[in-house]
């Protein structure tokens, strides 16, 4: 009990100082597995179309999950359904060895962030919508906990 107060603490103190971040979410899965006909969908706005953002997605997963990579449909659309950006990507949760990658914080879960578009402009304000797909050819990916989105403010070069 000690452990998920702290646990709960840290993540607060740690949240509380991330400036750069504009949005962040996570959709879990209740039988933490994601299943294929169940797309992950966030909503966010957009007021500053002077600033640039990086895009990311994030990934919770435990040892259960049986491959090294994940492949996911991504796909970006603005208030009219207009596709802005539109990509599979793959990423490794876990190295070759089986070696998990990403931060664990409790036990067999593993935390991963993935950068899909970086610097990029949003050329209106107003309300888009990002949509994650999986992919791996499977109807059901066992051990993924949850997927996340996640905008934060590019640095200024």
């Amino acid at each position: 009990m000690r452990l998920l107060i702290l646990f709960a603490a840290v993540t607060i103190l740690i949240s509380g100082c991330d400036n750069s971040r504009l949005f962040e979410n996570y959709v879990e899965f209740k039988d933490r597995n994601w299943k294929i006909q169940e797309p992950v969908q966030f909503e966010f706005e957009i007021t500053n179309t002077q600033q640039q953002y990086n895009l990311y997605y994030e990934v919770r997963n435990s040892l259960d999950y049986p491959w090294q990579r994940i492949f996911v449909n991504y796909q970006l659309t603005d208030s009219t359904g207009t596709t802005l950006s539109q990509k599979l990507v793959s990423d490794y949760l876990f190295e070759k060895s089986g070696q998990p990658r990403g931060r664990s914080g409790l036990g067999d879960v593993y935390d991963h962030r993935f950068k899909i578009l970086q610097d990029y402009s949003f050329k209106n304000p107003g309300k888009y919508k990002f949509t994650l797909q999986q992919e791996n050819r499977q109807d059901t990916l066992a051990g993924i906990l949850a997927i996340g989105f996640r905008i934060e403010t590019a640095s200024k070069k």
